[in-house]
């Protein structure tokens, strides 16, 4: 029993200890780069830098340096009419989760159904920008 504990302790650390960038792309000849999927086009930076962060440390024992970032839109819908819906979705999501809490016992099922539909409509629209940073380990 203590060797099963013991393997699967291992097992779960060694797994656990190599998610650290699982977004990074090595590269042989050039800078290194981060691709990460965002629901927004402004987000990514931080995750970005933090696993380029984590694969110079682990990799080279270097710091990393920022070269270059990038966020394109890569949906298949309008990128106008996705950010509407992202934002609907997220708002009725919000208000039912709100109405579910506080609301009386009628605006309490009303808001659990609105924020279950804003969460499916949200996962559904899923993540439809890309984030790439580029980076060298110095």
């Amino acid at each position: 029993m203590l060797k099963q504990g013991l393997l699967l302790g291992t097992v779960t650390l060694f797994l656990v200890s190599c998610a650290h960038y699982p977004d990074v792309r090595p590269s042989s000849d050039g800078p290194h780069k981060v691709v990460l999927q965002m629901e927004r086009k402004n987000e990514g930076f931080k995750e970005a830098f933090s696993q380029a962060k984590d694969f110079c440390d682990d990799v080279y024992e270097k710091r990393a340096v920022h070269i270059k970032d990038q966020s394109k839109y890569v949906g298949t819908m309008d990128e106008a009419e996705y950010n509407r819906y992202k934002t609907a979705s997220e708002v009725i999501g919000a208000v039912g989760g709100a109405a579910a809490v506080f609301g009386g016992k009628n605006e309490r099922k009303a808001g659990a159904v609105g924020a279950v539909g804003g969460g499916i409509a949200d996962n559904a629209l899923g993540k439809a920008y890309e984030f790439t940073l580029w980076f060298k380990c110095e």
